[in-house]
C-alpha cells in the first residue's frame, strides 16, 4: 500500500510491522486535519454515535463534547 509515496519506510511484505509506518502517517494526518477543522466542524458533520465522536475527539486530543444533563465524570 503506497498511503503517501511509492517509497516505504518499511517494506509492506514484512508482517504486521509492514503497515505500521502508513497506519501512523494517516494518523498524524487525520488528528491534524481535525485539529485544524475544529472541534465544532467535527461535531457539525460527524455521521456516526455520539461514542464514536467521543473517542475521535479524545484520539484527536480534543475537549469531549459533553450530553445535556451530563456531569463531570460520566
Amino acid at each position: 500500500m503506497y498511503l503517501v509515496s511509492p517509497l516505504d519506510l518499511v517494506p509492506d511484505f514484512l508482517p504486521v510491522i509492514g503497515y505500521a509506518d502508513d497506519v501512523i502517517i494517516l494518523a498524524i494526518t487525520l488528528r491534524s486535519v481535525i485539529r485544524s477543522a475544529g472541534p465544532a466542524s467535527l461535531r457539525r458533520h460527524w455521521p456516526g454515535t455520539p461514542a464514536g465522536l467521543a473517542i475521535i475527539e479524545r484520539l484527536a486530543g480534543l475537549a469531549p463534547t459533553r450530553e445535556p444533563g451530563q456531569t463531570h465524570g460520566g
